[in-house]
Parts: structure tokens; sequence; C-alpha cells
């Protein structure tokens, strides 16, 4: 038996619960620098095949996080220099320090025999719930932590140095799987942005009138205008490094001025290079202030809030963010209708062009609120890539099914069936992205008087 295979075996007995032979176990430095080597080689693949389409290498990866590690070399030492050992154990800190890295390699190699066999079995991970995911990304921490300190406790008698391993075990695992991993892969920005995209200008400048443009834009707001339902209009893009959002927002800000009349009641918020000169960004805090003052220079009692978020969506019902080098926040549906029901604003209508957008209806539910969406909450939409002119959402809403109707109810239907069709002729493998709708019980009159009103001019 081949040195190599023998720490392999014993890793494995570590993993299954049982005690390792520490006789079998021979080598020295080199063993351990080959053992390393063998486990950085492994990881460095997993990560890549977990990667779909162009990635980038960050040698600096090689480098850093090594907290993890020397967290678990103090432990060995800090074990093996206790008294009253139960079993026979190993010979120096080297020893130990190297199984535990042929643990670690064994578990990765398991992990990534399971993540190639579990799509074959239970279809591919974006489609399972998310605590099927936790699940997935968990169990090797956890098992790999169970049979950690079951090896520890097998190497001392003493109650209090049991306690310490106890409370210890966790802390490696987590710095090295969570807190501080270790990442040489990274999604290429040139597949998606293009490769010049490189980011937004923070020049003092570029700042500087940033503050202007959103004083200025909201001061603009005009008051209600009586005997009308007016509709103000608010669009949100902040995703910088893709200009079909920044696209839909001004195709959805024309539309709303050319069937509501919106006009100067429209504050467009964007994160993009192109437009910072003359949009303000799509920030969090640019979102609050656009919803504050429009719920104090509207009449809350019969005018309307429009306001369409596009960006890309994740299961968990974020709202992504890409504003490279500025740091920001996703938007959330909680954040959102705080927001709202503290502006006092009674009568909105919510459009959302993401991914898994279905996911807002029900936190932004109200019976003054209806909530448009591009998908259900477990289905991707179409048309947020770096080539597309628009979303599908928005095309087939704000340029197709709005020019022939006043009605957002009527038109969402017929964007729906538009949506479809267009996804079937483009070869959507992962489902229908399937767009939802919630209105609430009192909206609906409002939208009938609004559709009359504007029928009628």
């Amino acid at each position: 038996m081949t040195p190599g295979a023998a720490w392999l075996i014993e890793a494995a007995r570590v993993l299954s619960f049982r005690a390792p032979r520490w006789e079998r176990l021979e080598g020295g430095p080199w063993t351990l620098v080959a053992l390393v080597l063998l486990s950085l080689a492994v990881g460095l693949g997993l990560q890549r095949e977990a990667i779909d389409g162009a990635a980038t290498f960050e040698w600096s990866a090689i480098y850093k996080s090594w907290s993890g590690t020397v967290v678990s070399v103090w432990i060995c030492w800090l074990l093996l220099a206790s008294a009253g050992r139960r079993e026979p154990g190993p010979a120096n800190v080297g020893t130990l320090v190297t199984l535990l890295v042929a643990v670690t390699l064994l578990l990765n190699l398991a992990d990534g025999a399971m993540a190639r066999l579990a799509p074959a079995v239970f279809g591919a991970s974006d489609a399972w719930p998310d605590w099927a995911r936790w699940v997935a990304w968990l169990f090797p921490m956890v098992w790999e932590g169970l049979a950690t300190l079951r090896l520890w406790w097998r190497l001392t008698a003493s109650g209090v140095v049991r306690v310490i391993a106890l409370l210890l075990t966790p802390l490696p695992i987590a710095i090295s799987g969570w807190l501080d991993p270790m990442y040489f892969w990274w999604p290429a920005r040139s597949a998606e942005a293009g490769a010049e995209y490189s980011g937004l200008s923070l020049s003092e400048e570029v700042l500087d009138r940033q503050s202007t443009l959103i004083a200025e834009t909201l001061r603009a707001l005009p008051p209600s205008q009586p005997g009308l339902v007016n509709v103000y209009a608010a669009t949100y893009a902040p995703y910088a490094s893709q200009d079909v959002f920044m696209h839909e927002s001004a195709v959805v800000a024309k539309t709303m001025t050319e069937r509501f009349g919106t006009d100067r009641r429209t504050v467009q918020l964007v994160t993009n290079a192109k437009s910072q000169d003359t949009i303000p960004w799509a920030t969090r805090p640019n979102l609050h202030r656009t919803i504050a003052r429009i719920g104090a220079v509207m009449d809350r009692e019969k005018d309307v809030l429009f306001l369409h978020l596009t960006s890309h969506g994740g299961r968990d019902g974020l709202l992504a963010t890409d504003s490279y080098p500025l740091e920001t926040e996703p938007m959330t549906p909680e954040l959102l209708k705080q927001w709202l029901d503290e502006a006092g604003i009674r009568w909105r209508v919510i459009s959302i062009s993401a991914c898994f957008s279905g996911s807002w209806i029900a936190p932004l539910a109200d019976d003054g609120t209806l909530v448009m969406t591009a998908a259900d909450a477990t289905h991707t939409s179409y048309g947020c890539g770096s080539k597309s002119p628009l979303t599908f959402f928005g095309q087939a809403m704000y340029v197709d099914a709005l020019k022939e109707t006043w009605s957002f109810q009527q038109a969402h239907a017929q964007a729906r069936q538009l949506i479809e069709v267009r996804e079937k002729e483009a070869g959507k493998t992962d489902g229908h992205s399937n767009p939802q709708i919630g209105e609430g019980a009192a909206i609906g009159e409002v939208l009938k008087r609004l559709e009359a009103q504007q029928r009628g001019r």
C-alpha cells in the first residue's frame, strides 16, 4: 500500500467516526505538502466546475484565507500538549495536522462526486427549494465537524480539554467554509457586461453632481392636479454593468408619460456610468427619498404611485445591485413596503422585472396595492443579458401591451401570453417564467377611474 493511500484510508475511518490506526501513518513534511497541494488542486477544480461560462482565476487566493488552517494547527497543538490521553495518538502535531488535511481532501472528493450525481437524481440545483440548498451546503461542514470532534475526543480524557475542543471544533470549519473561504475562480465580468465596463466614476465632480441631481429631481416634482387621478411614476434600475436595465427604465418612463401623462411627475433612478451625469443613481437612500417626496406632494386619497424595479433577482427575494466600486445594498420587498407605508402612499402599482420576482407579491400585499411581476417565485425571467435591448417583460408589458389599453391588469394578462410565446421561440429551457399579479381589494376601483379618465382625454 502506498503511503498516500494509507492516509486516505485512515481519513475515511475518521469520517466514519472510527479511530485511525496511527501506526500506519508514516510521513514527514513532504507528505503534508503533497496532501495540501492535492487538496488545493481538487478545490480549484471543483470551484471552476461550479461556474458556468467564462471565469477569471484569482492567483491571490493562494495566499489568502489560511486563518482557518492556523486555528486548526493551534487546536492540534493544544490537544497533544494536554495530559491524560485515553487512546494511542499521533507521534506529533504534524501527523495530526496531516491527517486532518487528508480528511478535508477526502470530503472534498466526496462532495464533488455528489455535486455531479445530485443533478441527475434531483434535478438542477437552481430548481431546489431554499432549504435543500442550505442542507447541501451545510452537510459536508457539519459532517467534518462531528468527525473531527470525535477524533479530538479520543485524544484526551481531560474534561476541561474536551469542553475546549467542543467549543473550538466549529471555528476552523466556519472560518474556512463561510467567514474566510478560498475562492480561486470568479465569473468573468466580461461575459455578461462586456470587457469595456470598468465601473462607475467616483470622482469628486460626479459625486457632487449626483447629490445635486437627486435634490433637483425631487424638488421639481409638481403637486397634485385637482380633479384628476394623477399618476406619479418612478423607476429603479440598480445594475450598472448591463445597459438593458437603463434602457428599460427609459422605455417605462416614456410609456408612462405617453399613456398616463406622468411627464414631470416621473423620477428615474438608474445606476449606470453612461447616465450618471443626467440621472440620479438607483441606490436605496435615493429610492427612500423619492418615495417620501412623492408621498409629500401627491394627493394620497386619489393619486397613484407607479413604481417599476428592474434588475437581476434571486430566490432569496433580493433585487441585485451592481455599482462597482460604489458599495450598495440589494433592495427587499419588506423594506420597500415599510417605506411606502411610512410615506402614507395609499394607492400603489408596483412592477418588478426580475427573476423569481413572484416572491415579492406576498410581502407587498395590501388592499391598495397592485403588484405585477416578470416571473413567479421559482422561475427565471428572460432577456436580462448584456446583449438584450429590453427584458421580455419590459418589451411585452410596456411596449406592446400598454399601447392598447390603460388597464394594468389587462396589459399584464396580454404580456403574459406574449412572453410565453417568445420564451418558447427563444428556447428557454427552465420552464415558463410565469408572470404573476397580485391585486388588493381596493385598488381595482381606483385603477378603473384612472382608465376611464385616460380613455376620455
